[in-house]
């Protein structure tokens, strides 16, 4: 069960004092601070929070490290992780999602479009009442967030969960990667065009062989094909 406060981990004081009055200003009353990576780590494994807000140097555990192991824990691994960064270099970027961030904001950042980030971050992570989807042993709940395939669970990121409900709610139809950021980020290309390919690896692993639906459409983007043959 995740708690009702955002946590930041941010070594920088000043960055602190301006995440505080932003989140508090917006209306995210509880906000904590971790100024360590292995300190936020075992905060979000002691009282998992809605959010975290991940600095990616840190002293000590570094802000990869601290994500992979938030990924890799029961308690922790659906809790929607945004990293904030000084590194805006496009290897860092990929190199942060692949550890299962959410979504990537280079410093200095504008506490507007954080704030509406975080918003779309979470719109995702509680999902959207509508019917169960089902394809080919796959069901999605958007209820639950559940995701099922062959009978067993899959544990999808926010994001991973987002696209695969997009292109399951309409088969067929090619999205481009703008088109995809900005349906399951919600403010528009949040970081590059790259983003959605870092995220399909890791929803095509995750699904395993049903994972043959989802289809690249070369130099445009993707779509769900109901009825593409395993290759």
């Amino acid at each position: 069960m995740h708690e009702e406060y955002i946590l930041a981990i941010e070594d920088d004081s000043a960055i602190r004092t301006v995440l505080g009055v932003a989140l508090r200003a917006a209306g995210f009353a509880e906000v904590r601070f971790a100024l360590t990576g292995d300190e936020g780590l075992a905060m979000a494994m002691a009282h998992p929070p809605r959010l975290v807000l991940l600095d990616l140097m840190l002293p000590g555990m570094d802000g990869r490290e601290v994500c992979r192991q938030l990924r890799q824990n029961d308690s922790t691994r659906t809790v929607p992780v945004i990293m904030l960064t000084a590194l805006d270099d496009e290897r860092d970027v990929v190199a942060g999602l692949k550890t299962g961030a959410d979504d990537y904001i280079t410093k200095p950042f504008s506490t507007a479009v954080l704030i509406a980030r975080i918003r779309a971050v979470l719109r995702r992570s509680l999902g959207a009442a509508s019917d169960e989807m089902v394809l080919d042993g796959l069901t999605l709940n958007p209820d639950s967030r559940q995701v099922v395939v062959d009978g067993r669970e899959t544990s999808l990121t926010p994001t991973e969960y987002g696209i695969l409900q997009l292109l399951m709610a309409h088969p067929g139809r090619v999205y481009t990667r703008g088109q995809i950021i900005d349906a399951v980020q919600g403010y528009g290309k949040s970081v590059i065009e790259r983003t959605v390919d870092v995220q399909m690896v890791g929803l095509r692993r995750k699904l395993g062989d049903w994972a043959h639906h989802l289809e690249a459409v070369r130099s445009v983007g993707y779509r769900l094909n109901p009825q593409r043959p395993k290759s």
